[in-house]
C-alpha cells in the first residue's frame, strides 16, 4: 500500500491554523499526514488584541494554542529558514537560536509531497531615521502587552515629573497608520489612560495628548469613505489629534518630525502603517509578484507550481468578484474563507476531483472605536455608536477559533461589564532576570574550587 502523502502546512496563524482544521474535517484517518509548522505554538487572534492592550481582555484568551485545537495535525514550533521545493524538502531552525539547548540548537529538514505556504505577514516597516529604535509595532501579544505595560509606566513617569517638556511627552502617544490595528489600539488605550487617570490625582485627563498620523486622505478605507469620516469627527470629538496626508519623516530619540514641519516630543511611538510579507516567501524560489507576494491562481495553487498551494497576507489571490487584475486584501476575513476553499481543493486533489475557485463576497467590516463605541458596514448596512460595537464584539466572539476561547473571551467581557478595568502595568515580566541579578550582584563573591582532586564544594567552618 502507498504511504499517505504528506502535507507541509508552514504557518499556523489565522490562513495556516484554518486550512488545518478544516483537513482534519475532511481528511479520511490515514488518507494523508499534515504537518503544521509555526515559530509559536499558538495563534493570536489579532482583532481582538486592542482589547487586550487595554485589560478588557485577558493576554491568553486572545491565543488559540495550536495542539488544543488541533489535535489530529503533528505541529512542530520552528522557524522555516527555507524551501526547496524542487527536493520537496524545507529547513526549520529554532525558534530562538541564542537560547536553545544542544538538542534543539541545529537546523532540521523536514520532507513533505504537498506544501501550503501560509507564513502571513510582517509590520511593514518604512526607511524612517529613528524608528528602528523608538518604535513599536501592535500584531503580537507580546507587542500588546509591552504597549499597555508602557502607556501605564508612562502615567507612572508623568506623575512624578514637575511641569515641563518631560512630562508634555511622557503624556503624549502617537500612532502611525489609520488601518484597523492603528484606530482599535489608540481608542482603546486612550479610554484605559483617561480610566486610569482617577486614580492619578497628579494627572489631568486633558493632558493627555493623543496623535493619529495617516499618510493617505481618509482612515479605515475598509468600512467606506462615510463612515471613515465619521470616525474621524467621533475621535476629534473625543479630543484625539487626527493628521491625514501626513507622514513622519524623523522619530530621532523620541523628537518626532513631519513632512508638513511641525515637530513634537513623545515617548510612545506605535507604528501600524501596514503589513508586509513574511520574508520567508523570499526563501522559496516561488513565483512572486511586484509587491513580493507568492503569485497564486483562483484556485490558490501556486502559479506554475505543481503540489503548492498559498494564500493569506503572503499570497497574491485574484479577487474574481472585481475583476481587471484585482487582488485580494490582506485581511481575516479572506484568510479565513480561502482556508475552507484551498482545503476543500486539496482534499479534491488527492481523491481526483475538480477543483473550485476563490471568489469572496464581501460581507462588510466592523471597527472597535473604544469602549461602547464602533463603526460598521454589514452588507451596505452603516452602523455606528453602541449598536456596531455590539455588532463588532458579536461577530469577532462567532469567528474566534474554539469553543474554549469564546467562553473564555465572553467571561472576561462580562466582567468587564461589573467591575472597572485592572489599571496595572506589569512591565517587570519583560524583565525577568533583572531584581535577581541585583540580588546576585551584592552576594559574596563564590569560593573556587581547588585545583587538584579531592571534594570542590565549599564546606563550613568546624
Amino acid at each position: 500500500m502507498a504511504e499517505a502523502p504528506r502535507i507541509l502546512i508552514v504557518g499556523g496563524g489565522c490562513a495556516g491554523m484554518h486550512v488545518a482544521l478544516r483537513l482534519q474535517r475532511r481528511l479520511r484517518r490515514g488518507e494523508a499526514e499534515v504537518t503544521v509548522v509555526d515559530p509559536r505554538s499558538y495563534l493570536t487572534y489579532q482583532p481582538l488584541l486592542a482589547e487586550a492592550a487595554a485589560g478588557s481582555l485577558e493576554p491568553r484568551h486572545v491565543v488559540v494554542p495550536l495542539r488544543q485545537a488541533l489535535p489530529r495535525t503533528r505541529v512542530v514550533t520552528r522557524a522555516v529558514a527555507s524551501i526547496d521545493h524542487s527536493r520537496r524538502v524545507a529547513v526549520l531552525e529554532p525558534c530562538c537560536p541564542q537560547t536553545a539547548d544542544a538538542a534543539d540548537g541545529t537546523a532540521v529538514q523536514l520532507e513533505y509531497d504537498v506544501l501550503v505556504l501560509a507564513p502571513g505577514s510582517v509590520s511593514r516597516v518604512l526607511p524612517v531615521p529613528g524608528l528602528a529604535e523608538s518604535g513599536v509595532g501592535f500584531k503580537t501579544v507580546g507587542e500588546a502587552i509591552h504597549l499597555r505595560n508602557h502607556v501605564l509606566a508612562q502615567l507612572d513617569a508623568a506623575a512624578a515629573l514637575p511641569p515641563g517638556p518631560a512630562r508634555r511627552a511622557a503624556l503624549t502617544f502617537v500612532f502611525v497608520g489609520g488601518g484597523y490595528a492603528g484606530v482599535e489600539a489608540l481608542a482603546e488605550l486612550a479610554d484605559m489612560a483617561r480610566a486610569a487617570c482617577t486614580r492619578y490625582p497628579e494627572i489631568d485627563p486633558a493632558a493627555l495628548r493623543w496623535v493619529l498620523v495617516e499618510a493617505a486622505d481618509r482612515i479605515l478605507p475598509e468600512v467606506g469613505e462615510r463612515m471613515g469620516r465619521y470616525t474621524v469627527q467621533r475621535l476629534r470629538a473625543r479630543g484625539i489629534e487626527v493628521r491625514l496626508r501626513t507622514r513622519l519623516v524623523c522619530a530621532h530619540d523620541g523628537h518626532l518630525v513631519f513632512d508638513d514641519g511641525e515637530e513634537l516630543d513623545a515617548r510612545t511611538l506605535v507604528w501600524t502603517a501596514g503589513v508586509a510579507p513574511h520574508p520567508l516567501v523570499k526563501q522559496t524560489g516561488l513565483p512572486l509578484d511586484e509587491r513580493g507576494r507568492v503569485r497564486a491562481t483562483e484556485f490558490l495553487t501556486v502559479v506554475g507550481t505543481p503540489d503548492a498551494w498559498t494564500l493569506g497576507d503572503a499570497a497574491a489571490v485574484p479577487d474574481l468578484t472585481r475583476g481587471d487584475g484585482a487582488l485580494c486584501a490582506p485581511s481575516a476575513q479572506h484568510a479565513v474563507r480561502q482556508a475552507r476553499v484551498l482545503a476543500d481543493n486539496v482534499v479534491a486533489t488527492l481523491r481526483g476531483r475538480e477543483l473550485h475557485v476563490y471568489r469572496h463576497a464581501h460581507a462588510g467590516s466592523v471597527a472597535s472605536l473604544g469602549l461602547y463605541r464602533g463603526v460598521a458596514q454589514i452588507y451596505g448596512v452603516r452602523m455606528h455608536g453602541p449598536l456596531a460595537w455590539f455588532v463588532h464584539r458579536t461577530y469577532h466572539l462567532a469567528k474566534l477559533p474554539t469553543l474554549n476561547r469564546r467562553l473564555r473571551v465572553l467571561a472576561d467581557w462580562t466582567l468587564a461589564l461589573l467591575f472597572p478595568r485592572e489599571i496595572v502595568s506589569l512591565g517587570a515580566l519583560e524583565h525577568t532576570r533583572a531584581d535577581f541579578e541585583a540580588a546576585a550582584a551584592h552576594c559574596p563573591h563564590p569560593r573556587r574550587p581547588p585545583a587538584t582532586g579531592g571534594d570542590p564544594s565549599p564546606r563550613a567552618p568546624i
